[in-house]
């Protein structure tokens, strides 16, 4: 019952978004409150959407707690898997862009970096959508830093 109530205001969400929003952003938003139910379902706790740090260019779709572990998740939305995944589009540069602002949270926060760590959520917006967690998607520290 509750997955039908979901469904049906996910979609009326959807289309009062498509009059502000093209299509693409409307798509991405939509993606974003999939992936924030089905992470709560996987039991994080979601603590920040679309995080923005002050004064810095960047964003993080979802910052959450999974267990003691602070996860800063990239969402990464395509209505179909025709072409690539989509979490192919994280490259460096966004990986960079992802530490720059996770870094900005983290001293603001407190949390060691060692309790930090890189997610990814891909969604593909067929019926039933498709949602898969990347744990640990990648490594800014190591791979993307300039």
């Amino acid at each position: 019952m509750m997955h039908w109530l979901y469904r049906l205001a996910d979609s009326a969400r959807h289309r009062a978004r498509l009059r502000l929003w093209s299509r693409t952003q409307a798509s991405g938003r939509r993606g974003e409150d999939l992936a924030h139910r089905f992470l709560q379902r996987e039991g994080y706790q979601v603590v920040a959407r679309n995080y923005r740090a002050q004064g810095r260019p960047g964003e993080i779709d979802l910052i959450a707690w999974d267990g003691d572990t602070l996860a800063f998740v990239e969402v990464k939305t395509l209505t179909s898997s025709e072409y690539s995944a989509p979490d192919r589009a994280i490259d460096a540069d966004k990986q960079r862009s992802m530490f720059r602002t996770a870094s900005a949270y983290q001293r603001r926060s407190g949390v060691e970096w060692a309790r930090i760590r890189f997610d990814t959520v891909n969604v593909l917006l067929t019926d039933p959508p498709g949602i898969t967690l990347f744990r640990d998607a990648f490594h800014p520290l190591r791979r993307a830093t300039p």
